[in-house]
């Protein structure tokens, strides 16, 4: 791709953004930035590209498009506006983040997607490789654009990305060697039309892969099973049952079996991460990277010490008896059940915020089974406690300051108290992290009053 005196709009002035205008202008583009958001609002990320060149368009919800080469979009940003159609229409390209990086990758690549367990995946896999003396460099939806990897490439032996599916739906040539889907269930579905349209959006992460390379698949998940078409080498993992080869859960261990008959065996006991949910996540990080070269001896132990990340089923304290728990990144219905299944004793379950258009009526039988009692709080509250009326006693509240007080009030010695929203933050909070950080702080303060 010859970025030279390319005419670029670049839609969307967040990390994404700015990392687009200082790798398209560093390759000799002509860049624009837009943002819906008034100057004013974007201090810091204008103060980032200042030195850039870059020609600013901030504060309009329709930009000018005409006269431009390409348009690329950072992630948030939902290719179905109505002027990106009538770009498109207009035969101007229009793209994202992956395909503006995709033809300047020069290493081999590893790709995680998935509704849930993404982060951590990508994360662990970033750990396994480089404990293995294997050069990594680990970015993608994890936090570090990927354009922003491509400069230090040359000292690395691997790429490691996480991969959503806003990125994807906007990308036709991103080509990862080895790529893990590790589940499926509704989410976003205020940007998708349906469930379909989300799934499809999310098997594209193996539209370019061809015999040699490698998808790794659950076994468990019907919708990410039914995605081999046999086009590349697959390994499944599965918590249910032996594999002839791939991974899974033997009793007390995880056993591999390559198709190069090496075996090996990785015991629960030396595995710090629990829950069934990060055990499969393990499973799909060991595969990408023994298949990737990685040593076992190193990779158990990284698993004797890998603790998982913040906001992610995260212990946060014990007071009086009640274990609290932060699962702020629990922001759809697949995220939570899971949370809720980790548990055998009575919850209180703290959720709402913004809605993303899910069924939350697919939670009520484990509501029923599991909680004792639902808090709920943001935009979506009103709305959970009529989908969820008579399964659990229920309050509303106003903020998580009376969230976390009532869910206190309410909880007995031998229960947990679970913030697991099933919602976006973003009618109170930054993101998930902002969320959950206040949650913890709260319940820090509450244990400090005692």
């Amino acid at each position: 791709m010859d970025l030279l005196n390319q005419k670029i709009l670049v839609v969307g002035l967040a990390r994404t953004g700015v990392a687009l205008c200082r790798f398209l202008a560093g390759h000799g583009a002509r860049v624009t930035v837009t943002d819906q958001a008034p100057p004013d609002d974007l201090a810091d990320p204008r103060r980032d590209i200042q030195d850039l060149g870059v020609v600013e368009d901030l504060g309009a919800a329709q930009p000018r498009w005409q006269g431009f080469d390409a348009i690329v979009l950072s992630p948030g940003v939902p290719p179905e506006l109505p002027w990106l159609a009538a770009a498109r229409a207009a035969g101007v390209p229009v793209m994202g983040e992956l395909e503006v990086a995709a033809p300047f990758i020069r290493r081999p690549l590893l790709a995680v997607s998935g509704t849930n367990g993404k982060t951590t995946t990508t994360t662990l896999l970033g750990e396994l490789l480089t404990a293995s003396g294997i050069k990594t460099l680990v970015g993608g939806n994890i936090g570090t654009p990927v354009v922003s990897l491509l400069d230090r490439q040359e000292a690395a032996d691997l790429l490691v990305l996480e991969v959503s599916s806003f990125q994807l739906d906007t990308t036709s040539h991103f080509h990862p060697q080895a790529a893990a889907l590790l589940n499926l269930t509704p989410d976003h579905l205020d940007r998708y039309p349906d469930y379909d349209a989300y799934i499809a959006s999310k098997a594209s992460l193996f539209q370019c892969q061809g015999a040699a390379d490698l998808q790794v698949l659950n076994a468990d998940d019907p919708a990410v099973a039914g995605l081999d078409r046999g086009l590349s080498r697959v390994y499944y993992f599965s918590a249910t049952r032996p594999l002839a080869t791939g991974a899974w859960l033997d009793n007390d261990a995880l056993k591999v079996r390559l198709a190069d008959k090496r075996e090996e065996t990785f015991p629960l006991s030396h595995i710090r991460l629990q829950g069934k949910h990060n055990l499969e996540n393990i499973m799909a990080a060991l595969l990408l990277a023994l298949d990737a070269g990685a040593d076992a001896d190193a990779c158990r132990d990284v698993l004797a010490t890998f603790r998982g990340l913040p906001h992610r089923l995260e212990w946060v304290a014990d007071k009086g008896g009640v274990s609290f728990y932060d699962d702020s990144k629990g922001t759809n219905v697949g995220a939570v059940a899971t949370s809720l299944a980790h548990f055998d004793r009575p919850v209180i379950l703290i959720a709402g915020g913004r809605d993303k258009d899910s069924d939350f009526s697919l939670l009520n039988d484990l509501i029923a089974a599991r909680v004792k009692a639902l808090v709920l709080l943001g935009e979506t509250r009103e709305r959970l406690a009529r989908v969820w009326r008579g399964l659990a006693t229920t309050y509303l509240a106003d903020d998580m300051t009376a969230a976390v007080t009532r869910a206190w009030e309410l909880s007995r010695p031998g229960e947990v108290v679970l913030l697991s929203p099933a919602c976006a933050s973003f009618d109170m909070y930054r993101d998930y992290a902002h969320r959950g950080q206040d949650f913890q702080n709260l319940v820090k303060e509450l244990n400090h009053a005692q």
